[in-house]
């Protein structure tokens, strides 16, 4: 019995509305469980750094998250590192990705994966992505997919190449309804590499075997002959025994829809009957200027560090994100970090100005507070989650609430805001050291400038200011400095 995406996907629906892949649609989320929430997040492959185009992704899984988490809801995560398999085609053909890193620089492939794993969680930590339940590597999963590609075997959904072992994707008859793939257009070659063993266009390898002329760094043994696994496999193994047959959400990159989703709903579903996942999410890109997708093999190649090299702490770049919907492309450049860097340094001072005034305003009673979530239960919409957040710090509500809202608004933006409450309170510009006394000279002379509102020289002294460490800040009882 074939899957046809028509069944009922639960009856628990806490007030989130999200854009389904699957229907093309804004839909009410409805769990399965009233309680738990399954999702499975397609994570890196650890050949090379992750460029700040990658982090995106795991920026936008980490907003769903926490917006699940605000709703009530329990989250059964689950991330895979992909150390092996996934060619340098993300269709079905190239070198393996971890084997092509080894090469390049001259280490095993199982250090070059160590090596850019460690470099991977130390971004997402210092991004403040929460982390996953599980966090299971490809590597640990060959058993578990070797089983899957058993069981899709016996149900008579492969065939043996020189090459390897083969998902027929004729059989299975759903397969070009997620990508909206018109098969009778496509052309061998126009999407993968042309393999004359296949039967069809879009079939895939489960698995590939070893080649007989040299010794891979990772292979395996298996009843098909030694060799390790496609790209697509790990991640229906992984879920499959994870979470579940059936799992709430699946999120990814747009760039995933066409081929390894699609292959994973094919294998996954030949495999149960089931259908694999009610929900997939998926984010657009990060660009640079003139629309070129950031990637990996190009000249536009930013980390997270190189941005760090460059002034720009992460909480500065994961302001930014947010700036746009996790559907919309988004342009990279050093003047929109700038912006967000300036706009974030504005909401932290809310958190430090210390004269506040009575209210008998309850932050649960302000129209921002139901207006940012409504914001954020809408198909994630941050940048009008942030709007609100900006309209409410430029509204007459206590400077208390205001503390209170932002505080209550960061357990989903993620900017540690929290951490500004115990950071030491703004700076007396008389204070400063005397080898620093420039600051206190341009301390005032922006403050004379402002009183004349000659508004250019003052954001130019500010700008000289922040050149030598410090922030300054325009709040309610005035001018105030903080050190960066």
């Amino acid at each position: 019995m074939w899957v046809l995406y028509d069944i009922d996907v639960g009856v628990y629906n806490h007030g989130m509305k999200i854009y389904n892949t699957l229907s093309r649609q804004i839909e009410e989320f409805r769990a399965v469980d009233p309680s738990e929430v399954t999702l499975y997040t397609c994570g890196p492959t650890v050949y090379n750094f992750a460029h700040i185009g990658n982090l995106r992704a795991f920026l936008f899984y980490d907003l769903l998250k926490r917006t699940l988490i605000h709703n009530g809801y329990k989250v059964k995560h689950v991330m895979n590192i992909t150390d092996v398999g996934h060619l340098t085609d993300d269709a079905d053909s190239g070198e393996d990705k971890m084997e092509k890193g080894a090469k390049r620089e001259s280490k095993t492939a199982w250090d070059v994966a160590k090596y850019y794993t460690d470099a991977f969680l130390s971004d997402i930590k210092s991004l403040n992505i929460l982390p996953p339940t599980f966090q299971p590597k490809a590597t640990e999963y060959i058993e578990e997919q070797i089983e899957l590609i058993k069981k899709l075997e016996v149900k008579g959904f492969t065939y043996v190449t020189t090459v390897g072992v083969v998902y027929d994707t004729s059989k299975f008859p759903n397969y070009s309804k997620f990508s909206k793939i018109k098969m009778d257009e496509l052309r061998e070659g126009a999407r993968v590499e042309v393999d004359t063993e296949k039967r069809n266009i879009t079939d895939f390898y489960l698995w590939k075997f070893s080649p007989t002329d040299h010794k891979r760094d990772m292979e395996w043994e298996s009843p098909w002959g030694k060799g390790f696994p496609g790209w697509h496999i790990e991640c229906s193994a992984m879920a499959l025994n994870l979470l579940g047959e059936t799992i709430d959400i699946h999120t990814g990159g747009i760039d995933h829809i066409p081929v390894h989703h699609t292959n994973e709903i094919a294998q996954s579903e030949g495999a149960t009957g089931k259908q694999f996942s009610n929900y997939w999410m998926h984010n657009n890109f990060l660009n640079i200027a003139g629309g070129i997708k950031m990637a990996k093999s190009g000249d536009n190649f930013y980390t997270l560090q190189k941005i760090v090299d460059l002034g720009f702490e992460p909480m500065v770049f994961r302001y930014m994100m947010l700036t746009a919907h996790y559907r919309s492309e988004l342009e990279f450049s050093i003047e929109s970090l700038n912006s967000a860097k300036h706009t974030l340094q504005k909401i932290r001072s809310f958190l430090h100005d210390a004269n506040d005034f009575k209210s008998e305003s309850k932050l649960g009673e302000t129209k921002y507070y139901a207006e940012f979530y409504d914001a954020i239960n809408d198909d994630l919409n941050s940048a009008n989650a942030l709007s609100v957040l900006h309209t409410m710090l430029g509204s007459d509500i206590s400077l208390q609430i205001k503390r209170e809202s932002l505080i209550a608004f960061d357990d989903v933006l993620g900017l540690e805001l929290k951490n500004e409450l115990t950071k030491s309170e703004w700076i007396n510009p008389s204070s400063v050291a005397i080898d620093s006394l420039t600051v206190k000279d341009l301390f005032d002379l922006r403050l004379e400038a402002r009183s004349i509102k000659d508004w250019g020289k003052s954001d130019q002294i500010r700008k000289q200011i922040e050149s030598l460490g410090y922030i300054v800040e325009d709040t309610s009882s005035g001018q105030k400095l903080k050190k960066m």
